[in-house]
């Protein structure tokens, strides 16, 4: 588990940039550093040390020294693929998955990637034929970013590694603020900073004489659901799939934790990976709050028989590391729970270098509440005609609040502009209000609908889910989960973010997925028979903060009231209607979200353009970790 800069040569380039850029992502990589330049290409590489401690130095060549790789990740199927190629004459120098990419793609070139089952982001630079390819996972558990303006050409596995290089020019991409608005994240390759790209989940780049090109190798869809299949049934195949992944992810030369909440996702994964070995579980929580979750947990590892250590948090740890947190999110990301998992993964990273969590579950079998309302949706649509739901919407809209008039209002809406994730946080109205310039508004569900369409034809459900694989689970679960793990320089593996689980998750129907009662009930028939009933059937609560409650905390509130009449604040937003949404807040009217999100952006702004902020700003983004 590393991190990786590049960049195209350019004569203005002062030599020791590299080293810079590498110094910033530091933390993704403190055991060590290597570089590689030549008249064309630099790269850099910070590595973590996980399999083959001794031998796992990066940049990695082939034979001949003529491709040069640099690999954030792990390969779980490396010592299948290595055999492979043994077979067609390769040898091999360590027992490391980098030397299978440099091989691999030797012998395939891109189609290594079908073969691979893991978690990456790698660049090889083929020097004969003077080209960069980069590639990611499957679903972006690993990040990769590049920087295109058409005169140079930077890649990295944070952004904040292209502050270093004297061509990056650094400006905020305005247009982009009200998706985000919208989304709490960016859901396309664009990014807050014009002309730096995500590579997107299942794609590939080729970089060549001053052009570059992607291309999808993997595309997740839903095009072989089995209505045959049966919750009894789909459980079977699960418990195999899940021990098959588990057992996988195990594969280290140093000690494996895991994560452990009090919901299925995570006790099941640290339940199949007690069954291979002692493991030590890490348990978040506040100090006599309503929200913490350190009672299921701390239970549930004594039940198994596991070591539990539980860790704890207040609001001064929260609001003290946020400016700090979004400096190491590169974007700004508005997910309240992205603290404790610093936190949790900080205290984790004393114990272990690597460590298990749950993420992927709630999206691959269906498990997130807001599932269970396309039932209802459903049948409406089928059995009530367009026409007659547009005129139920259109006079609903007419009469006075009553029970059942939001139903009757968005059961005349497409999917694609009534699913909550598209207006997550401020809707289209909220964004003309809050908004200093509302020219800059855009419809939210237009921006995505392409997502949608590649689904059409689906039950609502599967298209929830599929919005969900490809936006929510890259952009928001997974990059917190790296982020935040990886600036304590720990290793988060995602189990049920995996391509057999996927594979076999894109074709339970409908019925194993959800009923009308219960969430990814498949899932949970399969947990019960390995864990106790109440922990497999528990609510699902997400990961809980007193967040809304510490808003109206004077000590912090302050704070808030402080950065809504800021000059950053002044520039983008209404401030009149920042001052609003907290008087709502006090009033009871829950607008958490919608706070945390101006808020964030805010310090996200100051961290990352203080040239536009005050000189008492500046020292507050100095007293933090940056």
């Amino acid at each position: 588990m590393c991190g990786f800069v590049g960049y195209v040569n350019q004569k203005d380039v002062p030599e020791g940039t590299i080293n810079d850029m590498a110094d910033r992502i530091k933390h993704r990589g403190p055991d060590d550093e290597a570089y590689f330049a030549d008249e064309n290409v630099s790269m850099g590489f910070r590595r973590l040390s996980i399999i083959d401690l001794a031998h796992g130095r990066q940049p990695m060549f082939n034979a001949d020294q003529t491709k040069v790789l640099t690999f954030n990740g792990e390969i779980y199927n490396y010592k299948e693929i290595r055999e492979e190629l043994r077979d067609l004459g390769y040898e091999f120098r360590t027992d490391v998955d980098s030397e299978v990419l440099v091989y691999g793609y030797e012998e395939w070139g891109p189609a290594l990637l079908e073969k691979l089952r893991g978690m990456f982001a790698f660049v090889i630079y083929d020097k004969k034929k003077n080209e960069v390819f980069g590639a990611r996972d499957h679903f972006g558990i690993k990040p990769l970013y590049y920087y295109d303006d058409g005169q140079s050409f930077l890649w990295g596995s944070e952004i904040k590694a292209f502050l270093e290089h004297p061509n990056f020019k650094k400006e905020l991409n305005l247009k982009l603020l009200p998706i985000h608005l919208s989304f709490e994240f960016i859901p396309s390759r664009e990014t807050m900073f014009k002309h730096v790209y995500k590579l997107l989940p299942g794609q590939y780049f080729l970089h060549k004489d001053g052009k570059t090109e992607t291309h999808r190798y993997y595309k997740f869809n839903y095009d072989h659901i089995d209505n045959s299949q049966t919750i009894q049934g789909d459980a079977d195949k699960i418990q195999k799939i899940v021990d098959d992944s588990v057992k996988a992810h195990m594969i280290a030369d140093v000690e494996v934790g895991s994560f452990l909440s009090s919901g299925i996702d995570s006790s099941y994964v640290l339940n199949e990976a007690a069954k291979l070995k002692p493991i030590q579980s890490f348990s978040i929580g506040f100090h006599h709050s309503k929200y913490s979750e350190l009672a299921w947990s701390t239970e549930f590892a004594k039940n198994i028989k596991q070591k539990n250590t539980p860790i704890y948090m207040d609001g001064d740890d929260y609001f003290n590391f946020l400016p700090t947190m979004m400096y190491y999110m590169d974007e700004p990301l508005s997910n309240p729970a992205a603290i404790q998992l610093y936190y949790l993964s900080k205290e984790t990273s004393k114990h272990v270098k690597v460590a298990l969590s749950g993420e992927g579950a709630d999206e691959f079998f269906g498990g997130y509440n807001t599932y269970l309302e396309s039932i209802p949706f459903d049948r409406y649509q089928k059995y009530v005609p367009k026409p007659i739901r547009k005129g139920l919407a259109a006079v609903a809209n007419k009469l006075p609040r009553f029970h059942g008039k939001r139903f009757l209002v968005r059961g005349a809406q497409p999917l694609s502009e009534r699913y909550y994730r598209v207006n997550y946080v401020f809707n289209y109205d909220d964004r003309n209000r809050v908004l200093k310039d509302p020219s800059i508004n855009v419809d939210s569900g237009a921006y995505t609908k392409h997502i949608f369409d590649d689904v059409a034809g689906k039950d609502e459900m599967t298209q929830m889910q599929y919005f969900d694989i490809n936006t929510w689970l890259p952009y928001d679960i997974l990059h917190k989960a790296d982020r935040m793990s990886m600036c304590n320089s720990l290793e988060v593996r995602v189990p049920l973010v995996d391509k057999k689980v996927a594979e076999f998750a894109s074709t339970m129907p409908v019925k194993t997925r959800i009923t009308p009662e219960e969430t990814k009930i498949a899932l949970r028939t399969a947990a019960e028979r390995e864990m106790p009933k109440k922990t497999a059937l528990k609510e699902k609560l997400g990961f809980p903060s007193p967040i809304a409650s510490w808003i109206n905390d004077p000590k912090y509130h302050e704070r808030i009231v402080h950065e809504f009449h800021s000059d950053t604040a002044k520039k983008f937003f209404n401030v009149d209607q920042l001052d609003f949404l907290l008087k709502q807040h006090a009033e009871g009217k829950s607008n958490m979200q919608k706070i945390f999100t101006i808020y964030t952006f805010i310090l996200w702004y100051q961290v990352y353009f203080p040239e536009d902020t005050t000189e008492e700003t500046v020292k507050l983004v100095h007293r933090t970790k940056i």
